[in-house]
C-alpha cells in the first residue's frame, strides 16, 4: 500500500464530514482526534470511524450543527452539553474549561452530556499534561460488557485515561479500555475477516467465540473479570449519574446506521499539583518513581512508544487499507 501524508487524510476525512453535514468546527476538531489516533498506531480509534460518523450525521445520530455550551456549574464543577453533536467540540470545551478553573481551584471536574463516541481517550488530556497538570478522563459508550453474573450488555467498554506531567520529558499518558480489548479492535478484525483470540468477547447466547461479527452481536469480556465490571460501573455513574447522560444500555450500538442520538456522557477530572504538595515535589516524586521502573529491563513507560510510532509517521506518512482510502475520497465528493 502507498503511504499517505497525514495531512492529505485529515483533508480527505474534512471534507467527508463536512460533506455528510458537519459544521466546519466540528469536522476540524474531531479529525484533530481521528488524526491523533491514527499516528499512533490506534486505527480503530482513527480514520476508520469516519464512515461511521458520517453515517450517524445523515441518519440524525448525530447533530452536525450543534454548538457545545455551558449549561450549568459552581466554582470546581461544571457542565457541558454537546447537543448531540460529534463528540470532541465539547471535549475540547470541557477541557479547556477544567484547565481554567482548576488554575484558581486547584482541581475542576467537567462533565459532558447528551455526546457521542469520543475517540481516544488520552487524546483529551494531553493538554491537561501541556499545562503542567495532572489529567483524568473518563467515557461511557453504548452497551456492550454485561453486569457481572449477567449476560445481557448493560455497561460501554468505558475507558479510562490518565496524563501525568514530567518536568523535562514527555508526560506518562495511560489509555485502556475496560473491556479485555476495546470493541474497535471487533470492528477493524471484521473488516478485515480475521478471528479474534478467546476471552476477548461472548456471542449473543453468552459463549466464548473467535468470531468478531458474532462478538459485536453479543457482548465483550471486562478486563480482569469482576474488578473490571465494577471499574466500568464507576464510568457509568460518573458519566451519567452526574451529567443526566445516557447509560450505555439506554444507547444504541455505534454499530448500526440507525438508531437513536446515544446521548452519551463523558468526565474530566484536572488537578493542579501546586494545590498540594506543590510542583517540585511532584516532579521529583515522578521522576523517582520512573527511575524504579527504569532499573528493570523491559520496562516501558506508558504512552512513549505510540509517541515515538507518531514521530515515524509525522516523518514518513501512513499506510491505510486501500478500501478505506476509496471511501474517504468517494465521501469527499458525495452529494
Amino acid at each position: 500500500m502507498p503511504k499517505q501524508s497525514l495531512e492529505e487524510l485529515a483533508v480527505l476525512a474534512t471534507r467527508a464530514l463536512m460533506q455528510a453535514g458537519a459544521s466546519r468546527p466540528m469536522a476540524d476538531a474531531t479529525v484533530r482526534a481521528l488524526m491523533y489516533a491514527e499516528a499512533r498506531g490506534l486505527p480503530s480509534h482513527g480514520l476508520s470511524r469516519v464512515l461511521q460518523y458520517t453515517t450517524h450525521l445523515r441518519n440524525g445520530r448525530a447533530n452536525g450543527t450543534a454548538v457545545a455550551k455551558l449549561t450549568n456549574g459552581k466554582a470546581a464543577a461544571c457542565l457541558v452539553d454537546a447537543e448531540n453533536g460529534l463528540a470532541f467540540p465539547a471535549c475540547e470545551l470541557a477541557v479547556a474549561e477544567a484547565i481554567q478553573r482548576a488554575k484558581s481551584a486547584g482541581a475542576c471536574f467537567v462533565g459532558v452530556t447528551n455526546s457521542h463516541h469520543f475517540g481516544a481517550a488520552a487524546y483529551h488530556i494531553e493538554a491537561v499534561a501541556a499545562a503542567g497538570m495532572v489529567g483524568l478522563a473518563f467515557g461511557n459508550s453504548p452497551s456492550a460488557m454485561p453486569a457481572w453474573g449477567g449476560k445481557r450488555g448493560i455497561f460501554g467498554t468505558n475507558p479510562i485515561a490518565a496524563a501525568f506531567p514530567r518536568q523535562y520529558e514527555l508526560p506518562l499518558m495511560i489509555d485502556l479500555s475496560l473491556s479485555e480489548v476495546a470493541r474497535g479492535k471487533l470492528m477493524i478484525a471484521a473488516k478485515k475477516g480475521e478471528s479474534i483470540p478467546l476471552g476477548w468477547a461472548l456471542d449473543r447466547d453468552g459463549k466464548p467465540t473467535t468470531d468478531p461479527k458474532a462478538g459485536m452481536e453479543g457482548t465483550m469480556m471486562p478486563a480482569g473479570g469482576v474488578k473490571g465490571a465494577m471499574l466500568a460501573l464507576i464510568v457509568e455513574l460518573l458519566c451519567c449519574a452526574l451529567t443526566g447522560a445516557a447509560f450505555g444500555f439506554e444507547a444504541d450500538s455505534f454499530f448500526v446506521d440507525a438508531g437513536n442520538c446515544p446521548r452519551i456522557g463523558q468526565a474530566f477530572l484536572v488537578i493542579d499539583p501546586d494545590a498540594l504538595a506543590g510542583r517540585e515535589v511532584f516532579f521529583a516524586r515522578i521522576e523517582s518513581l520512573v527511575a524504579a521502573m527504569l532499573a528493570e529491563d523491559g520496562v516501558r513507560l506508558p504512552g512513549y512508544r505510540r509517541a515515538g510510532i507518531a514521530e515515524n509517521i509525522a516523518r514518513e506518512g501512513i499506510e491505510i487499507p486501500s478500501a478505506l482510502l476509496a471511501d474517504l475520497e468517494r465521501l469527499a465528493v458525495a452529494a
